[in-house]
């Protein structure tokens, strides 16, 4: 940022100096031209008039005095007068070149007409400015013509001189700039140096240091942007070392559970048929759980991945919730559980059969699982011109108000003892989470101990891809 601030910078301090030295440079030339033409033309009526009433041009010989003055004039402007009469004819020249020529230019013979004009000769750096000289008559006939050239050189000259001295003027105030530029860039510059310098900190792995930047209002947002991220970072951090844990105790209780197995089968000679049937079984109950486990962390693994390898489809959403319904009713059964569908209207969406079908399961599954025994599931189904909405509601033991929001977090149980009796991995409400997530849609808990619970998912009808 430094090298573009810095030019910017430079830009807008120089830009409009140099264009205000342009256009003053301009506006002056212009100005003191425009002035000496005016100081010339108020001067030539001046002395056409005295040359009037003199009678210059009927006199038999020269006004001597008249012609020092109209030399002293030309001095003056740094220039020539020229006196022609009515026959074009070239009376008086301030010069002594041209007396007795034939002067038929265009001021002149447009003067005669009587209109006064002005000749303007930019590069040959010289102006004309004719006036009329009139007879003494009640006519005031033109007799004449008072032809004076005036030169702008040093007129140009003085304002070379003020254009030398605004460009020195502007080379001095871009040296300052320049300086300037590098101090307020530095200033400018520094806050974020500091961020950086907080952000490679991050990079390096030290997450517990704050970072907080409050120069600017838009450093403040990006302090607390990465607050925010590295806040997500830490508990993303502390999450996956509370999942390794979890999975390496959930992984390895089954294990031990078998091997103490084992090892008793081995340690006890001649051991009753019976007494082996049962610790088998206990051993198959073992790796049944175990498999379960790994499958339920396989799902989540393949549901962390891009949302793209959904494989969405038109479903009838009815029929899908019949199934499930129809696939739990013997493990409903077995409890005198009843299963109660409501379907409030057709529904059909754009879904992931399988998935949704395994988000489904689970909250029926553990509504079946962490109910009283005679108690109820009811699943109700249904929609409006936006979402679908699926609730399981059951007659259970509910979730404490405290333990509410950890319901979805990966191995989170609220009772370990009861989970384990009931076969729970502790990942079935993730997976259902991280499906309902998949496809856009939202979940929501509303329980009371002792009272069952109630999850409501909402899921779009269409999905966006």
């Amino acid at each position: 940022m430094r090298l573009p601030l810095f030019v910017m910078f430079l830009l807008m301090g120089l830009t409009p100096m140099m264009l205000q030295g342009l256009v003053m440079g301009r506006s002056f030339r212009r100005t003191q031209i425009e002035g000496r033409i005016i100081e010339v033309q108020n001067q030539s009526l001046i002395t056409s008039d005295r040359l009037t009433r003199a009678e210059y041009m009927a006199a038999p010989s020269r006004d001597v005095l008249l012609d020092k003055e109209l030399d002293t004039i030309a001095d003056i402007f740094n220039g020539r007068i020229v006196v022609v009469d009515r026959n074009f004819r070239i009376i008086k020249d301030t010069f002594k070149l041209s007396v007795g020529r034939i002067n038929v230019s265009e001021p002149v013979l447009r003067c005669f007409k009587g209109e006064n004009s002005i000749l303007r000769e930019d590069e040959k750096q010289y102006f004309a400015v004719t006036a009329p000289i009139y007879d003494n008559t009640e006519n005031r006939n033109i007799i004449g013509v008072l032809l004076t050239i005036a030169s702008t050189e040093n007129i140009l000259s003085n304002v070379h001189s003020v254009e030398e001295t605004s460009r020195l003027f502007v080379v001095v105030a871009a040296m300052v700039l320049i300086l300037a530029g590098i101090l307020l860039t530095m200033l400018f510059i520094r806050p974020f140096d500091r961020l950086q310098v907080s952000l490679d900190r991050m990079a390096d792995g030290s997450l517990d240091e704050a970072v907080s930047e409050n120069t600017y209002r838009e450093t403040e947002r990006i302090s607390e942007a990465i607050q925010k991220t590295k806040t997500k970072l830490q508990t993303m951090d502390r999450s996956r070392e509370e999942f390794v844990a979890n999975v390496s105790h959930e992984l390895k209780t089954p294990i031990t559970s078998i091997r103490v197995l084992a090892d008793s089968l081995m340690s006890m000679e001649d051991a009753p048929v019976e007494l082996y049937r049962e610790f088998m079984s206990d051993i198959s109950d073992e790796i049944d759980r175990e498999s379960k486990i790994v499958d339920d962390l396989l799902s989540l693994v393949k549901m962390d991945k891009s949302v793209a390898e959904l494989n969405v489809a038109q479903v009838d959403i009815n029929v899908l919730v019949q199934q499930i319904l129809k696939r739990l009713q013997p493990i409903a059964e077995k409890r005198e559980i009843e299963l109660i569908y409501e379907s409030i209207r057709e529904v059909t969406a754009d879904v992931d059969e399988t998935k949704l079908s395994l988000a489904i399961s689970n909250l029926v599954e553990n509504a079946i699982k962490y109910n009283i025994d005679g108690g109820w599931v009811r699943v109700t189904l249904d929609a409006d011109h936006k979402y679908f909405y699926v609730k399981v509601a059951d007659s259970g033991i509910g979730i404490p108000e405290d333990a509410q929001e950890s319901v979805f977090e990966r191995f989170y149980r609220v009772d370990k003892a009861r989970s384990r009796e009931t076969g729970g991995t502790g990942l079935g409400l993730s997976i259902t989470k991280n499906v309902v997530l998949m496809h856009y849609g939202a979940i929501r808990l509303l329980s009371k101990e002792g009272e069952g619970s109630t999850f409501t998912m909402r899921i779009p009808l269409t999905y966006i891809y």
